[in-house]
């Protein structure tokens, strides 16, 4: 009910009260025993409206207290909640999982790192193991080329052909020749072979 009702309503109710007043007024001054019967009975009637007129007012305003939802409505709002939830929930859960693979990726980049390391380390430890061998392999065919040709024939004969083969062709011609020609003509054929196929394996260009 708004505001101009309201004193609609209030007027409507005090104009009766106000004219009964003013007739009872007018008994009493005739003296009579029936016009004082009367005011108390206007008298009543004023504070019944008035009584009514605050009972209107209360029920008013507990009319504007809000009204619960319906209950298709106060469902659909909880179902949103719950919904709202889980999605938060699988929201951490996902941040979670990014958080343990960014770890773990960083932990296989620093195992590959030193994988890479030990790699590069093997590598220069060979390069050096082979240079070392080829410097050893050098020294030995030079201390073969010093050697008598008799004396290096006698000691290649007791190696296997395919190690001989290997120092023959790192010996100067002339003297790998000399070699060759004390050994047993087998061995020196099967050496002969070994170092054909070599040769016929190596790049031409």
């Amino acid at each position: 009910m708004t505001k101009s009702s309201r004193s609609k309503r209030a007027s409507g109710a005090v104009l009766p009260v106000v004219a009964g007043l003013f007739l009872a007024s007018g008994l009493i001054r005739f003296g009579d025993g029936t016009a004082q019967a009367l005011a108390q009975e206007l008298r009543g009637m004023a504070e019944h409206a008035a009584a009514s007129d605050h009972g209107g007012a209360a029920d008013h305003g507990s009319a504007a207290d809000p009204c619960p939802p319906p209950a298709d409505i106060a469902d659909l709002l909880n179902a949103l909640k719950t919904r709202a939830a889980e999605l938060d929930a699988r929201e951490a859960e996902l941040d979670d999982r990014a958080a343990t693979l960014d770890i773990a990726g960083e932990e296989i980049s620093k195992q590959m790192a030193s994988l890479q390391a030990a790699e590069d380390s093997l590598k220069s430890t060979l390069a050096l193991a082979d240079q070392a061998a080829e410097n050893d392999v050098a020294r030995l065919t030079a201390v073969y080329e010093s050697m008598k040709p008799e004396e290096a024939s006698a000691l290649f004969a007791q190696m296997d052909p395919e190690f001989a083969a290997g120092f023959l062709g790192r010996m100067r011609p002339d003297l790998a020749a000399a070699v060759m020609s004390g050994l047993d003509p087998n061995v020196a054929y099967s050496i002969s072979v070994i170092l054909a196929g070599r040769n016929a394996r190596a790049p031409k260009e």
